[in-house]
């Protein structure tokens, strides 16, 4: 009785979101494997994700060089990359999903500034800032 083996292959695909807003909805971009190919990455979706493939286009892309920020003298490259854009089979559409990351973010926001003034004003109350002339704010037990 062997055991059932399933093998897989040492390839990413991450998904992009496209810098355009124009884009057709059946169009998705992905940041795969540079080893992977047109074939690969259509048995891929359609293997282990059941997406329904029309078309692929790939293509490589090199890695920006730059100026090493600690020995100017250096040259450093980001690393290549390649990227894939699959069209989806017709009647299928793919949608970013909605994270609402920014109205979590808004809510700590407002959150943090209400906690702000409340210990804005637990602070007036400690120190007693209405009664001193010279130095309001100030803790008494920096007295003169």
């Amino acid at each position: 009785n062997p055991q059932l083996r399933v093998f897989l292959p040492n390839f990413f695909m991450k998904l992009v979101k496209p810098h355009k807003m124009n884009v057709p909805k059946n169009k998705v971009h992905f940041m795969i494997s540079q080893q992977m190919t047109k074939h690969d990455v259509k048995n891929y979706l359609e293997k282990i994700y059941k997406v329904p493939v029309a078309d692929v286009k790939t293509r490589h892309f090199m890695g920006k060089t730059f100026r090493n920020n600690l020995d100017k003298t250096e040259l450093a490259k980001e690393p290549d990359f390649k990227m894939a854009w699959v069209t989806l089979a017709p009647g299928h559409s793919f949608e970013f999903p909605d994270l609402k990351i920014e109205s979590k973010e808004e809510e700590q926001y407002d959150n943090s500034i209400e906690e702000v003034d409340k210990c804005k004003e637990e602070f007036q109350k400690a120190v007693k800032s209405e009664g001193q002339r010279y130095r309001p704010g100030v803790p008494t037990f920096f007295g003169l």
